[in-house]
Formats: C-alpha cells, sequence, structure tokens
C-alpha cells in the first residue's frame, strides 16, 4: 500500500506526547502495512519505542543519533557532526521513497539548538516525493516550518511530573 497524498505533520510545544503521538501515527501506520522510518535526533539510549519496533520488524525501523546533552547556541563539534551524520541518511531515506512515513524526532530541537540548519528540513520538505508522510517532532517548532505543514499539533503543559521532581519512568516517559 502507497499513500497517494503524504502530508508534512508538526507535533510540538511544551507538554509532554510529541514523540508518543507520532509513535502511535507509526503503530497505525504499519497496522496497515506501510513502511515507517523514525529517526530520533539528540537521543541514544535504550528505550521501550526502540524494544517496540524489534518487535514489529522490518517495516518499523528507529535510528538514533546523537547525544543526550545540548545547550542552544553552544552545540559540540561531536553533536554537530552526529546530527549532520544523521540528517544525511534522513535525507537519503525520504528522498529513496521506500518508506512511506517517516519520523524526524525532536528535528524542532536540533533546529533550535543549532545542530541543524532549518533551510536543509525545508528543503527536504519540498523535494519528499508526493506519496511520502513526514512527521516533524519537538518543542521550538519555527514559525517556517508550521507554515510548510499541513497538519499541526501543539502538546500545551498544564501540569508535569518533571516539575514535581519526578524522574522519567520505564514504560511510561521512557
Amino acid at each position: 500500500m502507497r499513500l497517494k497524498k503524504g502530508l508534512v505533520q508538526v507535533y510540538t510545544g511544551e507538554g509532554k506526547g510529541k514523540t508518543t503521538a507520532a509513535l502511535g501515527l507509526a503503530m497505525r501506520a504499519v497496522g496497515h502495512d506501510l513502511k515507517v522510518y523514525m529517526f530520533q535526533f539528540l537521543k541514544n539510549r535504550e528505550s521501550g519505542e526502540i524494544n517496540v519496533a524489534n518487535i514489529l520488524g522490518p517495516n518499523f525501523i528507529i535510528e538514533q543519533g546523537g547525544g543526550q546533552f545540548c545547550r542552544q547556541g553552544k552545540p559540540s563539534g561531536e553533536n554537530i557532526k552526529l546530527a549532520q551524520s544523521l540528517f544525511a541518511k534522513v535525507r537519503n531515506t525520504v528522498l529513496e521513497g521506500l518508506y512511506d512515513v517517516v519520523i524526524l524526532d525532536e528535528i524542532n530541537v536540533a533546529i533550535h539548538f543549532g545542530l541543524i540548519n532549518i533551510e536543509q528540513v525545508l528543503t527536504l520538505i519540498k523535494e519528499k516525493p508526493q506519496h511520502v508522510e513526514l512527521i516533524l517532532t519537538g518543542r521550538y517548532a519555527p514559525s517556517k516550518i508550521i507554515e510548510a505543514a499541513q497538519l499541526v499539533t501543539e502538546m500545551v503543559k498544564i501540569k508535569h511530573p518533571y516539575d514535581q521532581k519526578i524522574k522519567a519512568r520505564k514504560g511510561i516517559e521512557e
């Protein structure tokens, strides 16, 4: 199965659930025999989503790239190198058109921190094959990315466990 018209979706905001929304979409897509490739920027650790991707098999792949700690405006050379290397794989994967859904998890944060140039992402959006659904997650979505998307959802934080010093829990936040 192929999508006739792939859109660009953005999940952004300060609230919890951006990656989770993208994963829910991925599960639905795989359930309809679509192929999904998820690239995770600024993540480099074991997580429940990686375990599920391994269980679901070849129609759902997750690839991580990049260190976990980065500061806005002061990215390390290593973090830039890792992010650019991952983005090169993203670009090749999208343009190849073999996957129906491509998720760029935390790409908005990578742009915000200066690891990826916004023009790289806007060019990818313009050049993507028509059938590819492109999902961009992460807080700090730039206005140009929002303008280029057909669907934008902002997660609004009302209350969060992290504010109460409750750490990420396996199976819930990880």
